[in-house]
């Protein structure tokens, strides 16, 4: 009898082993892959910088109807000149404040208004009477909305659009010889309405290395387009002993090209990012 159970045993013990040995090694499962973190982009922030910019303006000498020291030069508006192209370059300063909503996962759209100021000025010119000065953007203010994408969680690459306005100074016009000499006639300051298209890149500053929560950069390219002014024109101490309008005006359509980087600071930025797979 003992021998029968210890036979029994031991058959089921080889049994058992060779079961376990027929079963193949736990199949190995790879990690799920990490998530990214999509940053909630929702919320107010402030920005101010500077940048470089340049303006391009067509210009002629019309009449203005109005019969000068030197007498009439036609009904208004009549072309003395053919159109030429004028330019100016500079320096700019930027502040503003915006508002975002993040949507659709990836999409983001707001709403900004911004001004900047600088000197970005150039060459106002009266091929007429051959005289000559300065003309200078001293500001502009723009209010606009923006739609952008995100090429990753903490990276806006967008578009933007709206009005602007701008100031722009008057202008002291002389002879074309060396020097200049003395005033011959002054155009006054203006303002001139318009619209710009623009687009750009934001992102946060930690994908530098550095532990910035809320703080981004961004850069940006805009091109203002701004209504035609007439400017008359009115003789300066260079035209004595004439005095009073000279009866032509000069017209100045500018267009005003801009690139600037900015420091962004988002209020809504705690650091805590939501999960989402990007």
């Amino acid at each position: 009898m003992k021998k029968v159970l210890l036979a029994l045993t031991a058959v089921a013990a080889f049994t058992g082993s060779a079961s376990a040995a027929d079963l193949g090694a736990r199949p190995y499962t790879k990690a799920p892959a990490p998530v990214a973190a999509a940053y909630n982009w929702t919320g107010f922030y402030i920005f101010g910088g500077g940048g470089g910019g340049l303006w391009n303006a067509d210009s002629n000498v019309q009449s203005t109807g109005v019969a000068g020291p030197f007498g009439a030069f036609g009904p208004a508006g009549t072309a003395l000149t053919r159109d030429q192209r004028l330019g100016g370059s500079g320096w700019f300063g930027t502040v503003g404040i915006g508002y975002d909503w993040q949507f659709g996962g990836r999409w983001v759209a707001g709403i900004f208004g911004d001004g900047q100021f600088g000197d970005i000025r150039g060459s106002l010119s009266d091929p007429f009477f051959g005289i000559e000065g300065r003309e200078k953007l001293r500001t502009s203010y723009a209010a606009g909305v923006r739609l952008g994408y995100l090429v990753a969680p903490n990276v806006l690459s967008y578009v933007n659009g709206g009005y602007s306005g701008s100031e722009w100074s008057g202008s002291s016009l002389s002879t074309l010889a060396p020097g200049g000499g003395p005033t011959f006639a002054t155009t006054g300051s203006f303002q001139r309405n318009g619209w710009f298209i623009g687009g750009g890149v934001e992102n946060n500053l930690d994908i530098f290395g550095i532990t910035a929560p809320g703080w981004f950069m961004k850069t940006e390219y805009r091109s203002a387009f701004y209504e035609r002014a007439t400017l008359p024109e009115t003789l300066g101490p260079g035209a004595a002993p004439f005095v009073g309008p000279t009866g032509t005006a000069v017209t100045f359509k500018p267009w005003v090209q801009t690139i600037s980087t900015s420091l962004v600071y988002r209020f809504n930025w705690g650091g805590a990012p939501i999960a989402a797979k990007y």
